[in-house]
């Protein structure tokens, strides 16, 4: 049955419902990107995994999702928004199943690999629904609100979590997710509409996810595993079959007639730019979140709940600020922004090496963490917004998905190869004093990536970007983004063009 043309009003009962479905679904994938960091030093000591097994219970959920985001953007284009993110839940949920009874670290990352599978299904979705559903009059409303509570579902991940891990063990944090998925897949089917693309045409480009998961994965394998020793063979051929995948990738891209990147947005200097800083913002803080954690309850001795509450300030501040930040951007462009976000983001990371065990949580943690988050609430926004107005608007879909997996490529490439320069590898992980150098050694290599991010920033990026768009007469994408993981997903900017039918 077709709904109605003009969209669900925000304040209905059909409304709040799609609102629940889609924050509830998202909400999963937000709260496993911060509450896993948590959990490590506990998933390390019960399964007896060394420090490239750590990395890879990070990097095998990044690893799935940078491959096959934009596939899976896609692909419910296609098939149908409502179908694909209700497949992306069952698989991530029973992923977060097999996740909680991993009996070895191996298990377990394999189980993470097949989450990253459903994350690449239901995140795009769940907001491509929003958009697709609501009258347009609701839409920035309802993404305001999809945003507000993704990012208090970001908060309360590392608070969560700790409490979890404290009290019951590391595998509930996994467990949680049960019955979150099945209430989503059972409401999903009942009170969302489906909704396609019909000017969505011609093959998926499936040989291009293959390619770009196969070079992702080889070469983070050989990047994580050639410090240990003792597996020269593995690691050189991975390294070479990887490489030649990606090469194969961006060949597969320039020849497809549909291809998952198409290479031609990047033609656009200031979405190249933009993307540039993102990778090297996004790499420093892909890093930063999984050694703080860390090394707060190895080095520090905090307990979880207190080493996942730590960097609470860091995600108040971007729910307070991001939508100032993306204001101002709007107001004096994104250039100033986006090269003083990364200057204090590096400051922070500088303010860092001064913490060392014995040091009060007011005295040295929490002044770096502020300094860091006041950076960060810098970037996010306006790099989000140079990407949308740096396009035009019928690509702002593809946009916004490339910007989202060049920070997770960032994030994956950056936890496999910072640990080894910090010299954390083998079991030197858990010892308090390596930890304690490693870590200063980290944040050092990541505040020199923020350096570089300020510098690309002031060199590349146009003052004029934001403006230029409201001076052809769009209206300027408002963000609402706080996401620390990745910038959020937007799908295409003209929803209205998609055919959207109540559920049976």
């Amino acid at each position: 049955m077709e709904a109605n043309s003009s969209g669900v009003a925000f304040s209905s009962g059909a409304g709040r419902w799609l609102l629940a479905v889609t924050i509830a679904g998202s909400g999963m994938a937000f709260l496993d990107s911060t509450v896993v960091n948590v959990a490590l030093p506990k998933i390390g000591e019960d399964l007896d995994a060394s420090t490239s097994a750590l990395q890879w219970i990070l990097n095998g959920y990044l690893l799935t999702l940078a491959s096959l985001i934009l596939l899976g953007g896609s692909l419910g284009d296609r098939l149908g928004r409502r179908l694909v993110f209700q497949v992306g839940v069952v698989i991530f949920t029973l992923a977060s199943l097999l996740c909680a009874v991993a009996p070895s670290a191996e298990l377990l990352i394999f189980a993470r690999l097949v989450q990253g599978i459903g994350g690449a299904l239901l995140t795009p979705g769940s907001l491509a629904i929003i958009e697709a559903s609501f009258r347009p009059a609701d839409r920035a409303r309802a993404i305001g609100a999809w945003s507000g509570l993704g990012g208090v579902a970001s908060a309360l991940g590392p608070l969560l979590g700790g409490w979890l891990i404290g009290a019951i063990s590391w595998r509930a944090i996994f467990l949680i997710n049960l019955p979150l998925g099945a209430f989503v897949t059972w409401a999903a089917a009942r009170y969302v509409p489906e909704s396609h693309d019909p000017n969505a045409t011609g093959r998926l480009d499936y040989g291009g996810a293959v390619l770009a998961a196969v070079g992702l994965g080889g070469t983070t394998y050989a990047l994580i595993e050639a410090p240990e020793g003792g597996r020269l063979a593995a690691v050189v051929v991975t390294a070479v079959i990887g490489v030649a995948a990606l090469v194969g990738f961006f060949w597969q891209e320039r020849r497809s007639a549909n291809p998952m990147l198409p290479l031609g947005i990047f033609a656009s200097r200031q979405f190249s730019a933009a993307n540039a800083v993102t990778f090297v913002v996004y790499a420093a803080l892909g890093v930063v979140f999984f050694l703080l954690v860390s090394f707060l309850q190895i080095s520090m001795g905090y307990s979880p709940i207190a080493a996942g509450s730590a960097s609470l300030p860091v995600t108040a501040l971007m729910l307070v600020g991001s939508a100032r930040a993306g204001a101002l951007a709007q107001r004096i462009g994104p250039r100033v922004p986006l090269t003083l976000g990364p200057l204090i983001i590096a400051a922070g990371l500088l303010l860092m090496l001064r913490i060392n065990p014995g040091d009060s949580y007011v005295g040295a943690v929490l002044p770096a963490v502020i300094v860091f988050g006041l950076g960060l609430t810098l970037v996010v926004a306006p790099v989000t917004a140079t990407v949308m107005a740096s396009v035009e608007s019928g690509r702002s879909g593809i946009a916004s998905g490339v910007n989202n997996a060049v920070a997770r490529v960032a994030g994956l490439l950056a936890v496999a190869v910072v640990p080894v320069v910090a010299g954390l590898t083998g079991d030197k992980f858990y010892d308090p004093e390596e930890m304690t150098h490693g870590f200063h050694v980290g944040m050092a290599v990541c505040a020199g990536l923020a350096l570089v991010g300020a510098i690309i920033a002031w060199t590349t990026i146009s003052a004029e970007v934001l403006h230029e768009e409201e001076a052809e007469g769009e209206e300027p994408e408002e963000c609402y983004s706080c996401g620390v993981g990745a910038p959020t997903m937007r799908p295409a900017s003209e929803p209205a063009a998609a055919t959207a039918t109540t559920p049976d």
